[in-house]
C-alpha cells in the first residue's frame, strides 16, 4: 500500500472522475430522452434523482476506495473480511470487462466518423438520411473495418493507462476534459446563432409537465444512476488513489455538476443544429450517426463542425474507457501482484478480442443468433439492466448493514471542514438509493418475464 500511486492534485482527480462519468450516454442519450419526455420537466426530475439516488452511491464508492486504498475486490474484502461481500467487487470488475468489450466498438465508430468528416465525406450525404443510414449500416456490419477502428481506439486507451495514474490518466484527462468543454461551447454558439437554433432551448428546458409520465420518471431514475459510472467499481478504484485530505462531498458534487452540465450543453449543441436545419428532433439514438451527418454539410463550414463534434464524441468515449480498463488493471495489480504494463497489455488485448466478436455480431457472424439478438446487444443489456444496478444497490446495502453508517461517516468526513453529518439523513439517503435502484431492477425483471413492466 505504501507504494500505491496517487493523484497529483485535487483538480486532477475531479477531472478524471468526471471524465469517467462523461461518456457517450451524456452526448446522445440524455438529450433525446429529455426532448421526448417533457423537456425541462424531465430535467428537473433527473436532477432530483441524481442528487438523491446518485450522490450517496458516488460518495460511498469514493469512501470505500480511499479507506482501503484498494480496487473493488480487495476493498470489500478488507472492510468485510471472510465474507461474501468481496463478490460485489468481483461483480464490478466483471461489469467493467463486459462494458468495455462493446464500448470500445462504439469508440471505434467515433474515430471513423471523425475521419469521414475531416475528409469531406459527409458532403454527399447532405439532406439524405437514407444514404446516411446505408453508409452507417454498411460500415458497422463490415467484417474488418469496424474491428480495425476498435483496435485503434483500444490502443489509445491502453496508451494512456500504461503511463500510470498521475502520468497517464490524470495528465490526459486534464487535457481532454477542458477540450470537451471548449468544443461544446463552440458547437453551442454555432448552433444557437443559426436560424431557429434557439428552439432547442425550449425543447430541452421548457417544462412540459403534460409529457412527463410515470415511464419518464423511471427513465430519469435509471439514467441518473447509469450516467455516473456507478456499480462497476470505477469510483472505488479512482477513490483508492486519493489522499485523506480530499473533501469527498464537494468532489462528488463537482463531478455530478460537470457530468450534468456536459449532457445539457451537448443537448443544446445537437438540437440547435437539428432545429436550424429542419430535421426531426425525435430521431432518437440514430440522431448521432445517421441524422447529424446529413445536417453538417448544410451549414457553412460544416466539415469543421462535424469533425469537432465527432472528435468530441471520441474524447468522451476515451475518458470513460480509460476508467473502465483501470478497474480491470487495478484488480490484477492489487490482487494478483501483476505489474501495470503486464495487466494492461494482457487484459486490454483480451477485451479487444471479445469486442471483435461484438463488432462481428452486428453483421453476419453472431454467436448469440439463437437468442435473436446480437452479442453486442446481449452484453449491453446484461450490464446496463442487471450488473450495474445490482452492484450499485449492494454497495448501498453494504454501507447500511455491513460496514455501518457511523464507520462510513468517520471516513467520509476526513478532509471536510464541517464534520457535523447527521447519521439519520445519511441512513435515509442510502435506504432511498437502495430502494430506488432495487425497484428499477425489479421493474426490468418483471418486464423480461411477463413482457409488461410495472411502470414503463
Amino acid at each position: 500500500m505504501q507504494n500505491r500511486e496517487q493523484w497529483g492534485s485535487k483538480l486532477g482527480f475531479i477531472l478524471a472522475a468526471s471524465g469517467s462519468a462523461v461518456g457517450l450516454g451524456n452526448i446522445w442519450k440524455y438529450p433525446h430522452m429529455a426532448g421526448e419526455n417533457g423537456g425541462g420537466a424531465f430535467t428537473i426530475v433527473y436532477l432530483i434523482c441524481i442528487l438523491v439516488v446518485g450522490l450517496p452511491i458516488v460518495i460511498a464508492e469514493f469512501v470505500i476506495g480511499r479507506k482501503t486504498q484498494l480496487s473493488p475486490v480487495g476493498a470489500f474484502e478488507t472492510v468485510a473480511p471472510k465474507s461474501n461481500w468481496k463478490w460485489v467487487g468481483m461483480l464490478g470488475v466483471a461489469s467493467a470487462f463486459v462494458i468495455l468489450s462493446f464500448y470500445g466498438v462504439v469508440g471505434g465508430w467515433t474515430l471513423k466518423y471523425t475521419l469521414i468528416s475531416l475528409t469531406g465525406g459527409f458532403s454527399q450525404l447532405a439532406g439524405d438520411p437514407e444514404a446516411s443510414g446505408t453508409l452507417f449500416d454498411s460500415f458497422i456490419k463490415g467484417a474488418l473495418a469496424p474491428i480495425l477502428w476498435q483496435i485503434v481506439f483500444m490502443g489509445f486507451t491502453i496508451f494512456v493507462i500504461v503511463q500510470g495514474v498521475k502520468g497517464g490518466i490524470e495528465k490526459w484527462t486534464k487535457i481532454m476534459m477542458p477540450a470537451i468543454l471548449v468544443i461544446l461551447v463552440v458547437l453551442m454558439i454555432r448552433g444557437l446563432t443559426l436560424p431557429n437554433g434557439t428552439q432547442a432551448l425550449d425543447f430541452l428546458f421548457k417544462p412540459k409537465f403534460e409529457d412527463l409520465t410515470a415511464s419518464s420518471i423511471v427513465l430519469a431514475l435509471g439514467h441518473s444512476f447509469f450516467t455516473l459510472s456507478l456499480g462497476m467499481g470505477t469510483m472505488i478504484t479512482y477513490g483508492s488513489y486519493l489522499r485523506k485530505d480530499q473533501n469527498l462531498l464537494s468532489s462528488a458534487l463537482w463531478i455530478i455538476f460537470l457530468d450534468t452540465l456536459i449532457a445539457m450543453m451537448a443537448g443544446v449543441a445537437i438540437f440547435a443544429t437539428v432545429f436550424a436545419m429542419g430535421a426531426d428532433p425525435g430521431a432518437g439514438p440514430g440522431l448521432i450517426f445517421v441524422v447529424l451527418p446529413t445536417i453538417f454539410p448544410k451549414i457553412v463550414g460544416g466539415a469543421i463542425w462535424g469533425t469537432l463534434f465527432f472528435f468530441l464524441l471520441f474524447m468522451a468515449a476515451l475518458t470513460s474507457a480509460i476508467s473502465i480498463l483501470e478497474v480491470i488493471t487495478a484488480y490484477f495489480i492489487d490482487e494478483k501482484g501483476w505489474g501495470r504494463e503486464k495487466a494492461i497489455i494482457i487484459f486490454g488485448s483480451v477485451v479487444t478480442v471479445v469486442g471483435a466478436f461484438c463488432s462481428l455480431s452486428m453483421g453476419a457472424f453472431n454467436i448469440t443468433s439463437f437468442m435473436d439478438i446480437s452479442f453486442f446487444d446481449v452484453l449491453d443489456y446484461l450490464s446496463s439492466k442487471y450488473m450495474l444496478p445490482i452492484g450499485g444497490m449492494l454497495t448501498a446495502l453494504f454501507v447500511l448493514y455491513r460496514w455501518g453508517v457511523p464507520n462510513f461517516i468517520t471516513e467520509m468526513v476526513l478532509g471536510m471542514d464541517d464534520h457535523n453529518i447527521n447519521p439519520a439523513v445519511v441512513r435515509i439517503l442510502f435506504m432511498v438509493s437502495a430502494a430506488v435502484v432495487g425497484f428499477i431492477l425489479l421493474n426490468e425483471i418483471i418486464a423480461t418475464i411477463t413482457g409488461t413492466p410495472i411502470i414503463g
